[in-house]
């Protein structure tokens, strides 16, 4: 593990580098903030007022609550996701057999360097995008940093957990069956937690940023944090299917859920008669 934290800056580069250059153009498309002369007249763009306690109770009772007001379509989706993790069990046995012996230097360094991303290296990069937020007074990272916490917190300190004690699937390495699981048997398998929680903040970083190339990386890293676990022997081709779904889900359904919660209240200065200097809030229902 301490070898895979020292490499973590020359493979999360390109992700940290998202912070940087991701949030450019909203920057140059600030409008001007100058002061207005005109009675009334907002001087700043409003700004969200944001409460991370609020949204993770909020995000707590809506996503993990979610499947209570599914409908048809969403039960439907929800079907296929167990369909393609069913289909990836099927190659469990043949993808564990083949990255037994798919050995080589440059295979065994990108899975070294890329899986700290699931673990400590997932909270670098939502670091990264705080600090960044807070530096360049960039809602949007600060945005890509809350709701990365709050979709790890459900889904990588949650649901992952919740379903590893219900599976108990054993782990590859200690495993002569692919299909070896013991209901409340105590193994974790099933899903992979690193995967999880590097979809999860990847899912967060893709649904926030347009740009292709930024959820390229971010998905990209993040099937390579699925791979690392494969190749480690730590997880079946299947787990990190699972985690991956899991992940993906929780992430853009939180990022959704926020971007509408944050555009409720809305506080903007405003320069009033005889340029004196006021507050508007804006509440939506």
């Amino acid at each position: 593990m301490t070898a895979g934290l020292h490499a973590l800056p020359r493979v999360a580069v390109c992700l940290l580098a998202v912070a940087t250059l991701g949030s450019v153009p909203a920057a140059a498309q600030a409008p001007d903030a100058s002061p207005s002369t005109d009675a009334g007249s907002a001087s700043t763009p409003a700004v969200t007022a944001r409460s991370l306690p609020r949204l993770v109770l909020v995000d707590l009772r809506d996503v993990l609550g979610a499947p209570l007001d599914w409908k048809a379509p969403q039960w439907g989706r929800f079907s296929l996701a167990i369909a393609g993790v069913g289909a990836a069990a099927l190659l469990d046995g043949r993808v564990r057999d083949w990255e037994r012996h798919d050995h080589n230097h440059r295979v065994d360094q990108i899975a070294q360097d890329f899986e700290p991303l699931g673990s400590g290296g997932a909270f670098a990069v939502l670091g990264t995008f705080y600090l960044e937020g807070l530096l360049r007074d960039d809602p949007k990272a600060r945005s890509v940093a809350e709701d990365g916490l709050i979709a790890s917190l459900i889904a990588n300190g949650i649901l992952t957990p919740a379903v590893k004690y219900l599976t108990g699937r054993n782990r590859p390495h200690d495993a002569a069956r692919t299909f070896d699981f013991h209901v409340f048997g105590g193994k974790s398998s099933f899903p992979s937690g690193h995967t999880t929680e590097a979809f999860a903040v990847a899912s967060v970083i893709a649904t926030e940023y347009d740009s292709g190339w930024i959820k390229g990386v971010a998905y990209g890293s993040a099937v390579l944090v699925g791979f690392a676990r494969v190749h480690h022997q730590a997880h079946f081709f299947s787990d990190v299917t699972a985690g991956a779904v899991i992940g993906t889900a929780v992430g853009r359904a939180v990022a959704h859920r926020n971007r509408e919660e944050r555009r409720r209240l809305r506080i903007a200065p405003l320069v009033g008669p005889r340029n004196q200097p006021g507050l508007g809030v804006s509440l939506s229902f």
